[in-house]
């Protein structure tokens, strides 16, 4: 990762919770799949309401390490 990725990241990290959500979803449109590829109405609202309950703090956020830290574990 480039120097500038990283200084992008950080700043994206710092940003609400919505507010990263909504540079997701634009950055997951922006990728040219050549499918046509476009969010679905359904998983955009599962996104909103994901977002809505680490906003509410009716779920525990896992570190990035340690999921895959057990998901290699899990498979060897």
């Amino acid at each position: 990762m480039t120097k500038t990725m990283e200084q992008v990241m950080d700043q994206a990290l710092g940003l609400p919770v919505q507010a990263r959500a909504f540079i997701a979803e634009k950055l997951l449109e922006s990728l040219d799949s050549g499918d046509n590829f476009e969010i679905s109405p359904k998983w955009k609202k599962e996104i909103r309401k994901r977002c809505q309950e680490i906003d509410k703090g009716l779920v525990e956020l896992v570190p990035a390490e340690r999921v895959f830290e057990e998901a290699f574990r899990r498979i060897g």
